[in-house]
């Protein structure tokens, strides 16, 4: 597993592959074909086209699907990332990168950080996953590894009791957010609520047995050394794939 102790700063390393890669690639960031578990389109072409969305902050059913504000954020060891464009830089669509290009529009938590966001409407409970965090997790070049700074999610509907999805440290990292790299973000079209487009990690309330929640805290788990100041989780975003109208 890489070290963040192999860089000066992880971000930096991340901006410099990013340069590499725009020069031979461009800037366009696809995500892989196929739904987040891993089946395949048979029509990709279209089912893509049919996955996109304009920009914009709410759900075909109308309902805002962003974070509204931030409600709790304390920091860990070794933070300081992205904190000087807080609240802001994790309210609204994340901004990610890709696979091979872990983004930069996030805030670092810290060993053992947590930070937690009103939605702007309540998320509710429908069929499959309710809402998506989104982290900046990324392959790691030339390697099948990814590069995983690992989170623990809470949801809650009054802001004090709070239900915690099981998450398993051990691979494939069941229920724990920071798994997959993100790539909607505003520089394509790819509908941020649709989890099998939109990349991060998505939940399901019927896992932790709320029917509705307006509170999604997310807590570092410590899975990697301290790099400051972009240790622990990097907080993107939070949306909701199913939002109250």
């Amino acid at each position: 597993m890489r070290t963040h102790n192999q860089t000066v700063s992880r971000f930096a390393a991340i901006a410099a592959l990013s340069a590499a890669l725009a020069s031979a690639c461009g800037p366009v960031v696809d995500p892989p074909d196929g739904s987040s578990d891993g089946s395949s389109d048979g029509d990709g072409g279209a089912a893509r086209d049919a996955a996109t969305t304009q920009e914009g902050s709410v759900s075909e059913a109308g309902a805002p699907v962003y974070a509204g504000r931030v409600v709790e954020f304390a920091v860990g060891e070794g933070a300081g990332f992205g904190q000087s464009r807080m609240p802001e830089i994790v309210l609204g669509r994340p901004e990610g990168a890709g696979d091979m290009r872990g983004g930069t529009h996030v805030v670092s938590l810290g060993r053992g950080g947590r930070i937690c966001l009103e939605m702007s409407a309540p998320i509710v409970d429908r069929e499959g996953p309710d809402f998506i965090v989104f982290e900046n997790a990324f392959i790691i070049a030339g390697t099948p590894d990814t590069f995983r700074e690992l989170g623990e999610v809470s949801v809650s509907d009054d802001g004090t009791r709070f239900a915690t999805f099981a998450c398993d440290t051990r691979a494939p990292y069941r229920g724990c957010a920071g798994v997959s790299p993100v790539y909607a973000s505003s520089m394509n079209t790819l509908d941020a609520t649709d989890p099998r487009y939109a990349g991060g990690d998505a939940f399901d309330l019927a896992s932790a047995g709320l029917a509705r929640a307006r509170i999604v805290c997310v807590r570092d788990l410590a899975t990697q050394e301290l790099s400051p100041p972009s240790t622990g989780f990097d907080l993107d975003a939070i949306v909701a794939v199913h939002a109250e109208r």
